[in-house]
Parts: C-alpha cells; structure tokens; sequence
C-alpha cells in the first residue's frame, strides 16, 4: 500500500514538483511552504547520490558551465536532504555541483528536501529522463533500478515519466547487450536505433564496429542485422536451402510491431494464411501482451 501510494504521489505531479524544488524563495517575498529556505553550505560538506542513474558528464560542458558560474553565480540551488555526518546528498543539480568545484566555490546554495531513500532515487532518475540528461544506457539502468528495487511495473514507469510503456520496454531491452556495446551507446557512437536493431544478432560486437567505422545508417544496419539473423537460420551458407528469406515489408512490420511492443515480434506467411509470434521472457511480459490483446 505505501509503495502504491509512492507511485501516485510521483505520477500526479512529479514534474511540477522537480520544477519547484528548483526555486529559491524570492528574497523578502512571501515563503511558499513546499520549498525549504535557501542556505549556503560548505561544497566538501556536499556528496553525490551514489545511486544517481547519471555517469557521463561532458567535460566541456562542465568547463562552459563553470565559466558561466564564475561570472553568474549559481542561479539554481542544488537540491539535497540530509545524511548523516551534517552532510548533504543531492537529489537535483549535480552538474551545478561539479561546475562549482571546477570554478573554485567554497560554498554552494542548496534546497533541503526531506525525503527518504527511494524517494530520492525516484526523483532523481525521473529528473534526469524528463530533462533529457541521460543517454539511454543510463537511462535503461535507470528504469532497471526502479523495477528491482521498487517493484515498478513498465506501465508505473510510463504513466511517472510520461513516456510510453513500449518507449519503457525498448530501453530495457537494450541491456541485453554486451558491454562494448553499450558503451559505444553511451559515448553517442551508436544510436538507440542502431543498437535496437543489434540485440537478436549472433555477434553484436562485431557488426557494432562495422557500423562505426562505415558510418552505417540506422537503416543500413537494420538490413545488415536481418543479413546476420538469416545466416544463423541457414549456418551452412548453402544457397540451396529451400527456406525463403522475408520480404522488405514484412521485416520492416517485424520492426514496427517490436518497437511498439518491446518485444521480440516474428511475421511467418504461408500459402494460407500465417503466424504472428511475439517472444516475452517473464510473467510480466506475459501479462502486459494479453492485456493489450484483452483491450481489443
């Protein structure tokens, strides 16, 4: 019940509260109560939150950041709450928090928010997604976090993050991936596109390379994985298997039918008629599919 009550807390207004939570009170104007009042607190005193779904941040934009910072000041307090120690864990403005340390801040302005573990996780994962601040690894991990810890179904992540739970679904299938892969993801080499179209591939790894040296379209890939998927089906390379390879059409409607989905889909024609199969490997997957089938 208290993690169901979580969950709507989140989704009723979780965008609004990121929102607030990054605004000072106006000085000599009235308080608003859901903000706590701005203090300054020593930059050693402040830590990050391990647990933040966020690794990568652009050493450039960071040296830009702190450029504007020197001159500006910090316009935004970071957000934190408490820990132990008389230190401070941020939940919101760790970029803010690192350009301060590059442009030689002793002190910060902070906003305390008194909000426990999970809390803290949630905000800052759902922050991060809605402002676009993590590449889709992160992100990926991000709802995995969510899901192991919290029990969160792909649709509670959906309806939180306003995003779709096919959209949920796709970024957790690009954990399936091997680790040079991801980070070829991570680093912007690969897009979410191309990195999709590798997951039901026999060497990922390989064709990832391939397509970051040719500079492969995400088209160009996805024939080039259809290519790979058709040589584990025939492994002897014989020409002569009678099996007939799938049309344009039909692998572009796999394509669509998975990414809608988030699950693996597979178009089978024959003389009279066909097969739809869809792959799920949980319960949950299970369950999601009858409910859409169910909703028809």
């Amino acid at each position: 019940m208290e993690e169901d009550q979580s969950k709507r807390r989140l989704g009723r207004g979780l965008a609004a509260l990121i929102g607030e939570m990054d605004q000072p009170i106006p000085l000599g104007g009235e308080q608003r109560t859901a903000v706590s009042a701005d203090r300054n607190v020593p930059i050693e005193y402040v830590v990050r939150n391990p647990r933040n779904p966020r690794r990568s941040f652009n050493e450039e934009e960071l040296q830009d950041l702190a450029t504007s910072v020197r001159q500006h000041g910090i316009v935004q307090p970071v957000v934190v709450r408490s820990i132990e120690g008389g230190h401070f864990e941020i939940i919101a403005g760790e970029r803010r928090w690192r350009a301060a340390q590059l442009a030689g801040f002793t002190e910060i302005p902070v906003i305390i928010r008194d909000v426990d573990d999970r809390t803290a996780l949630e905000l800052a994962i759902v922050e991060n997604v809605q402002r676009s601040d993590l590449n889709p690894v992160e992100e990926a991990l991000g709802y995995e976090q969510l899901i192991a810890e919290h029990g969160y179904t792909q649709n509670d992540l959906g309806d939180i993050i306003g995003k779709s739970r096919s959209h949920v679904a796709n970024s957790l299938r690009l954990l399936k991936l091997p680790e040079p892969v991801r980070d070829m993801l991570s680093s912007g080499a690969l897009s979410a596109g191309h990195a999709r179209a590798l997951i039901p591939t026999s060497n990922p790894v390989a064709l990832a390379n391939t397509i970051v040296s040719k500079g492969l379209s995400v088209r160009d890939t996805e024939r080039l994985a259809q290519n790979d998927i058709r040589s584990q089906e025939n492994p002897d390379g014989s020409a002569a298997k009678p099996k007939q390879s799938k049309d344009a059409d039909t692998l572009a409607l796999e394509k669509t039918l998975s990414d809608s989905l988030g699950l693996d889909v597979s178009v089978i024609h024959k003389q009279n008629g066909g097969q739809v199969r869809i792959a799920y490997k949980t319960l949950e997957q299970l369950e999601e599919i009858c409910r859409l089938l169910e909703r028809r």
